[in-house]
């Protein structure tokens, strides 16, 4: 997402920073490269240009131009004005007085009755709330059906299915069920066509005046871009909706829906899909959302997955062993396939501050989603005896193991490499743990209470900083050392890739 559009701008505000002194010129020039990178990135016209507008009107001052960091100033203005397009005013999701209908509402294959279970696994999952999820879909073959094995997979219950009942009265259906049940919230899967007709705006309308829903959640493709806006625009005026979800965000590299979409609808954007799985939902978040587009990271995401996918029984424990200067094969698989968890190689170091070219050398370099499964073979085609201590690997050794994966005895090399590099900082990281800096980075991170918290709680600029601590104490400068959060802390010394230019 924005991966096209965030090379772009880096690209440009990298010389702009890089110049010391501006003129006037050099940030219209500047401004200029930014206007054609907006719309390379399917950004609408309009859009675009009151976008540059604004920032112009902020950047040429004297104030600015004239300043110490010109540059940085000018970045900055652009971070700001990329959350008032991203985002305007935030108001949060009316979910409270049980039962809370939230109606789904959509075009057939924008992904709506996925999303529909992947967002009432968010409901349960992060918020403890008991959830109902009923099918109004009667148009499309087994449509029902396909939301009770979802709701099955996730742990929800889904009303059961009645042939022959109308829309309305499902939806009626469903509302007496909730009261009845005592569930929080009711998720409504209504019907979509391939394209925007009277009957559908129709059985919409009624079924919104049976629910009155809290929310009306519009499920549009991202792949689609200034069309899904279109979309958003026509199904507003007709039915009213309080927000939109944006599927199939991972394979756009422009975002130029998500750009424009709050800035003509005024409705915000409340989730981005990014994948097929059902954790694969994020709360769109216009400040971090900003971040990310000018490779500031976002760091409190990364946590967030980190509290997703680690156990913090599992967390302390590795603690443990970093502290007395213990990392074996076992513990480097356990990192990798950490990183899997939370998205990848890629994903993982998208979220970090100033590791968006950093990953894009990774990847170049051979480092890649595909090389952490290699690796995990090689580590598993090793004895519990050798993983324990891969010191005891030698030549008949390595080529049993590297047979076994099926692989070349030069990446099991490469793999042995890497741990003793992640193995020397996981050392340096003990050695600071018993002064009690590592602690301190990671209360810092944790907040007062010990425990992790809400992702609400967080600050982010605690964790930030936090992530800069353990990145300073492990050595390996801009990275951030995540070892407790997430696993990660030797991710510098990954493929060797943290050295090239």
């Amino acid at each position: 997402m924005f991966e096209n559009l965030s090379e772009r701008l880096g690209g440009v505000f990298e010389r702009l920073t890089k110049q010391g002194a501006l003129s006037e010129a050099d940030v219209q020039a500047a401004l200029r490269e930014v206007r054609v990178a907006l719309l390379e990135a399917d950004v609408s016209l309009p859009v675009a240009r009151s976008f540059i507008k604004a920032v112009e009107a902020k950047a040429t001052g004297a104030a600015v131009t004239k300043s110490i960091t010109p540059g940085q100033q000018v970045v900055k203005i652009v971070h700001d004005e990329l959350i008032a397009v991203l985002g305007g005013d935030e108001d949060p999701m009316k979910v409270d007085n049980p039962p809370a209908p939230i109606l789904m509402v959509g075009l057939q294959g924008s992904g709506k009755t996925t999303t529909t279970a992947k967002l009432a696994r968010r409901f349960k999952e992060r918020d403890g709330k008991r959830v109902l999820m009923a099918s109004l879909d009667t148009q499309r073959p087994a449509a029902m059906e396909q939301l009770a094995i979802l709701g099955g997979q996730i742990g929800v219950d889904t009303l059961p299915i009645v042939k022959g009942e109308s829309a309305v009265q499902i939806a009626k259906r469903a509302k007496q069920q909730a009261s009845l049940g005592g569930y929080d919230i009711y998720l409504l899967d209504t019907a979509g066509r391939l394209h925007i007709d009277e009957v559908l705006m129709d059985e919409v309308q009624q079924v919104r005046d049976v629910a009155n829903p809290r929310e009306t959640l519009l499920v549009v493709d991202g792949l689609t871009g200034q069309d899904a806006v279109n979309v958003a625009t026509e199904f507003d005026g007709k039915v009213g909706i309080s927000g939109v979800v944006l599927t199939r965000m991972d394979g756009d590299g422009r975002g130029g829906a998500a750009l424009s979409m709050r800035a003509i609808t005024g409705k915000p954007i409340r989730f981005v899909g990014l994948g097929e799985k059902m954790d694969a939902l994020e709360t769109f978040e216009a400040q971090r959302v900003a971040g990310r587009i000018l490779g500031m990271g976002d760091i409190v995401a990364l946590v967030e997955k980190a509290q997703e996918t680690f156990e913090a029984e599992q967390a302390e424990r590795m603690m443990k062993r970093f502290q007395k200067g213990l990392f074996n094969m076992n513990d480097m698989k356990s990192q990798l396939e950490q990183m899997q968890k939370m998205g990848g190689m890629q994903g993982v170091m998208g979220m970090m501050p100033g590791m968006g070219k950093m990953a894009k050398q990774a990847e170049e370099a051979g480092f890649n989603d595909q090389s952490v499964r290699r690796q995990i073979a090689l580590i598993q085609s090793m004895t519990k005896k050798e993983r324990a201590r891969p010191e005891l690997l030698q030549a008949s050794r390595k080529k049993r193991i590297a047979a076994g994966a099926g692989l070349e005895v030069s990446e099991l090399n490469r793999l042995l490499k890497m741990h003793r590099q992640m193995a020397d900082t996981m050392k340096k990281i003990g050695k600071m743990g018993k002064g009690g800096m590592l602690k301190q980075a990671m209360a810092a991170m944790q907040g007062k209470g010990g425990g992790l918290p809400a992702a609400g709680e967080m600050d982010p600029a605690k964790m930030e900083a936090a992530a800069k601590q353990l990145g300073q104490m492990s050595g390996m400068g801009k990275l951030p050392g995540l070892g407790g959060m997430g696993g990660l802390s030797g991710l510098g010394g990954l493929g060797g890739f943290g050295k090239k230019k």
